[in-house]
């Protein structure tokens, strides 16, 4: 990871941007410890699906001890349907 000011961010923008491009993050240094990382779409695509497979991963294990705790609501087919209206 590469960090910067601020001030050198701003100044030199395009050469961040390809920097980043490139796959390396960037650390935007800023007062009070107020920073920001600065990365790739791609790289914050992957950050966000595995963010989604992690959230998902947890409710199927919930799900799971739900079912081998039996608290489960048993519906037939026809009640189904009949919530469906």
């Amino acid at each position: 990871m590469v960090a910067l000011r601020t001030v050198d961010f701003r100044n030199d923008f395009k050469r961040v941007s390809e920097i980043v491009y490139s796959g390396e993050k960037v650390l935007i240094a800023r007062p009070k410890n107020q920073n920001l990382v600065v990365l790739s779409e791609k790289d914050y695509n992957e950050l966000e699906k595995a963010k989604r497979n992690a959230e998902y991963l947890t409710k199927l294990s919930e799900s799971r001890q739900q079912v081998a705790d039996g608290k489960v609501i048993v519906k037939t087919i026809e009640e189904l349907e009949e919530m469906a209206k």
